[in-house]
């Protein structure tokens, strides 16, 4: 039996939906992360603990010359909820290996935008795995279907998940809230190693999103 659905079943449902017209006060403002249209799973779909949100971006080769040019790169492709969600969106993408060069998919919880600047990644860091050409499709979907079963097994610590396919070499990064929490850290870079089948050998580097930002000239 497939596990491919139409991707109607990933219709969005907004808050006006809901038919609830009770004012609030100022007092009890919905913040930005509240006002996040809901998705719609049906009661045969199997619900993934997170909701994710799937982006595109494709950036001018070089270091990115600001955060401002970096957000308007950034393409919304779709939200899923559930297993069947999942496989609805992915059957339908384009495989990274495909992909043209400098270009980037981020794989992010819905109401965490894939950017330094996000209030969930202000104090975090990623892993970063730099991969020779021709292994960044297996590594990504290995890695995507790692982060949706939980594997990493760290709580709410992980973010996010970026593939960025480059002219000589593909790179894999995984963010996490907080790059103080060594623990945390190391417990990914363990799970990261094993769910990529990386020789104890692989080089990983941990960054902090702090040192990124000091590359970056605001704007």
């Amino acid at each position: 039996m497939s596990n491919k659905f139409e991707a109607s079943t990933c219709r969005l449902k907004t808050n006006e939906d809901n038919g609830n017209d009770e004012t609030q006060s100022k007092d009890n403002k919905k913040t930005e992360k509240d006002l996040l249209p809901s998705i719609e799973i049906s009661p045969n779909e199997h619900k993934l603990q997170y909701a994710y949100a799937l982006w595109y971006s494709r950036r001018s080769p070089g270091k990115q010359s600001s955060i401002q040019s970096y957000d308007q790169n950034l393409k919304l492709v779709g939200r899923f909820a559930s297993v069947e969600q999942f496989w609805s969106l992915y059957s339908h993408l384009v495989r990274p290996s495909e992909l043209t060069t400098s270009t980037d998919f981020h794989l992010f919880k819905v109401g965490i935008k894939p950017m330094w600047e996000d209030e969930a990644n202000q104090k975090g860091g990623k892993w970063i795995v730099r991969l020779r050409k021709g292994l960044v499709s297996r590594c990504w979907e290995n890695l995507v279907l790692a982060m949706l079963g939980e594997q990493f097994m760290v709580g709410e610590e992980i973010c996010g998940a970026v593939v960025s396919i480059r002219f000589q070499e593909d790179i894999i990064c995984v963010w996490n809230k907080t790059a103080s929490d060594y623990a945390t850290t190391a417990r990914i870079r363990d799970t990261l190693r094993r769910v990529l089948h990386l020789p104890a050998s692989a080089s990983m580097e941990y960054k902090t999103h702090n040192e990124s930002l000091k590359n970056v000239h605001r704007l």
